[in-house]
């Protein structure tokens, strides 16, 4: 049975006034996008049922073909995948898939302790307490955080390094940079959920954990900010990126109401950014700033890593990893 749209809530209500379809940017382009972005942010998060292509097709005013085409890129690059009988579903990202092969590990060793135990005639509340007194030994985690622009994926990496312990490491690097040269070392590879599949690809051998990314507290305070009466412009470096910011601006400051969108190629740009009150730009397009008057307020459309991600699944997965690392040392002593 169809899941009617307003189980979803506001997210493809928002999404139904971000796509432009007087924009040079197709509107396939534009649901794509959205939908990427949206499971990326964690406004779909891992494990919602999409709208069947019918219906979505009929709420948007798009043909179904163009839905479903959409549906089938993104179910061809890992961000949702079909079930047979039950419909279209966030995919979760990989993260439940590494704790659960952790788990069964666990409960593996757990067995042979036992096993172990029993053979010198410990019984098992000897063999608890022995466990609760072991002295720890963690190993240290080299993390690769993967992302499209050098100081935004810095700024990820920064975001991150609270969370982990003394003698881990987070190093930041983008998809360009690794075409050239790849680091060694990784264990754990986090990257965008956007980015995740391809991040997969060049590293098939390591857990890839894709992160939420949420607009930062220094974007939301910006865009709470803006005067209700100024004609904003959205400019977006990637076409496929522009619904995303059109929807965050219409969360996070839904008094804003005239706005135009551009993205870094149009070739009226210029008059875009000239007309504006406000310019908010994505991470990419920063050199329209050069151009822009004094008068007139630029603001980054920037992320950060969800902080309720990173602790409920990104510190999970970098466990398992230390256990690994642990154990490798331990084999080579």
């Amino acid at each position: 049975m169809d899941q009617d749209l307003s189980d979803i809530g506001s997210t493809f209500e928002r999404l139904a006034l971000a796509l432009d379809k007087t924009s040079s940017v197709s509107v396939s382009v534009q649901l794509r996008g959205a939908l990427e972005y949206g499971i990326a942010s964690g406004d779909i998060p891992p494990g919602t049922r999409l709208p069947s292509v019918r219906k979505l097709a009929s709420h948007l005013g798009l043909s179904p073909v163009t839905v479903s085409n959409v549906y089938a890129a993104l179910q061809g690059a890992g961000h949702v995948e079909g079930r047979v009988g039950a419909g279209t579903f966030v995919a979760d990202g990989g993260v439940c898939h590494h704790q659960a092969k952790s788990l069964r590990e666990i409960e593996r060793r757990i067995g042979e302790l036992v096993r172990l135990g029993d053979e010198v005639g410990l019984s098992r509340a000897e063999l608890a307490y022995r466990v609760s007194t072991a002295p720890d030994h963690p190993g240290h985690v080299r993390i690769l955080m993967l992302g499209t622009f050098q100081d935004a994926t810095e700024a990820y990496a920064d975001d991150i390094r609270p969370y982990l312990r003394d003698g881990d490491e987070i190093i930041a690097r983008t998809t360009e940079q690794l075409a050239r040269n790849r680091p060694e070392g990784i264990g754990l590879v986090v990257a965008p959920r956007t980015l995740r599949v391809e991040a997969q690809s060049y590293f098939p051998g390591l857990p890839v954990i894709g992160i939420t990314l949420i607009p930062n507290e220094e974007t939301r305070i910006a865009l709470a900010a803006i005067s209700p009466q100024a004609q904003v412009a959205i400019v977006s470096f990637f076409p496929e990126f522009l619904p995303n910011m059109r929807s965050g601006i219409m969360r996070f400051a839904p008094h804003v109401t005239r706005i135009t969108s551009a993205v870094w190629q149009d070739d009226g740009l210029s008059d875009v950014v000239a007309r504006a009150d406000v310019v908010i730009h994505s991470t990419g397009a920063e050199d329209l700033r050069h151009d822009m008057r004094p008068d007139q307020t630029a603001i980054e459309y920037r992320h950060t890593p969800d902080s309720h991600a990173i602790e409920t699944d990104l510190l999970q997965a970098i466990d398992a990893c230390r256990s690994r690392t642990r154990d490798q040392k331990g084999q080579n002593s």
